[in-house]
C-alpha cells in the first residue's frame, strides 16, 4: 500500500511540476508584453477522499498554457460532506470583499459564486456531487470566509419492477 502512495504521489508531483514550469515561461511572456496586470496565482490543494486516495484540485486566476484574460481571481474552494450530519459544506476563501458584495446563484449542481469590491473580483463554478436540496441553501460571510450549507438528500434508489420469468 505504502509503495502505490509513494508512485501515485511521485506522478502527481511530476505532472505539478511540468504545470509550473510552463507556468513560469507564461508569466515570462507577459512581462516582456507588459500587456497584462495582475496579480496571477495558480495551485493545487490535496487532500485525501473517502477511499484513501489522494485528490488533487486545480485552483487560481490562470491555468498552464493559457494567458490570462482577466482580473478575476478564482478562491481556493473546499467541498466538505458531512455523513453523519446530511449536509454539504461549501467553503471559499476571498478576502477583501464584504459580505454585500457576495453573489451566489445555485444552478442544479453548480454553485455560481461571484463577488466584486473595488480591485478584489472573484469568480468560480463549483460542481457539487452529491444530491442536495436547493431550497436548504443557506450562507454566511465573516473575515474572508464564504460558507454555503446545503441539506444533503438521500440518494434515490432505482426504480423498476421485477419481472417473475415463468
Amino acid at each position: 500500500m505504502t509503495m502505490f502512495f509513494d508512485d501515485e504521489f511521485d506522478r502527481l508531483f511530476k505532472s505539478m511540476s511540468r504545470s509550473f514550469v510552463n507556468l513560469d515561461d507564461l508569466f515570462e511572456d507577459v512581462r516582456s508584453t507588459g500587456s497584462i496586470s495582475g496579480p496571477f496565482y495558480y495551485g493545487y490543494t490535496m487532500t485525501v477522499g473517502p477511499d484513501g486516495r489522494p485528490v488533487v484540485k486545480e485552483y487560481g486566476n490562470v491555468k498552464p498554457g493559457l494567458v490570462p484574460t482577466s482580473d478575476t481571481r478564482e478562491p481556493l474552494v473546499d467541498t466538505l460532506v458531512d455523513d453523519k450530519e446530511k449536509l454539504v459544506r461549501l467553503i471559499a476563501e476571498m478576502p477583501g470583499v464584504e459580505k454585500k458584495d457576495v453573489k451566489i446563484v445555485v444552478d442544479g449542481k453548480i454553485v455560481n459564486i461571484d463577488a466584486e469590491h473595488g480591485d478584489k473580483k472573484y469568480h468560480v463554478k463549483v460542481p457539487i456531487e452529491q444530491k442536495v436540496d436547493e431550497n436548504s441553501v443557506k450562507a454566511s460571510y465573516k473575515n474572508g470566509i464564504l460558507e454555503i450549507i446545503f441539506k444533503q438528500l438521500a440518494e434515490e434508489k432505482p426504480k423498476g419492477k421485477t419481472v417473475e420469468v415463468e
